[in-house]
């Protein structure tokens, strides 16, 4: 049971951390591309290779604490669904640059900030 327990308040943590960041980069930066999913796909993939690394190779975190940290948190924070359909609805309404700029930031982005991550992680490990 307590796995699913860490799940759970992970996912939720994350969920709300996703929500308020979102109604902050619409408030800031307006409604018009989806800022608040680009934001939290990029930080969440720095973080999770972080907490992979820290967990997996450094074995700084504890299986409970990944489990928390990377399926929970991670899980409710990153929102790879939410972009999907971001871009295809940018896509739809013809927002051609604006989709594509979602799509190729977002991918180079989460893949390089997750390797920065690894790195972040290794060095602060040494």
């Amino acid at each position: 049971m307590q796995p699913l327990v860490l799940v759970a308040v992970g996912g939720a943590i994350g969920s709300v951390l996703r929500y308020l960041t979102t109604v902050l980069a619409i408030r800031w930066l307006g409604a018009d591309f989806p800022w608040g999913t680009l934001a939290v796909n990029l930080v969440g993939s720095f973080l999770m290779g972080a907490v992979q690394q820290l967990a997996v190779e450094a074995l700084v975190l504890s299986p409970a604490a990944r489990l928390f940290l990377a399926t929970g948190l991670m899980g409710g924070l990153t929102t790879y669904s939410a972009f999907s359909y971001e871009s295809a609805r940018l896509m739809q309404t013809h927002a051609w640059w604006a989709a594509w700029l979602n799509i190729v930031v977002t991918t180079a982005g989460c893949i390089g900030l997750c390797m920065a991550g690894i790195a972040a992680a290794r060095y602060l490990t040494r």
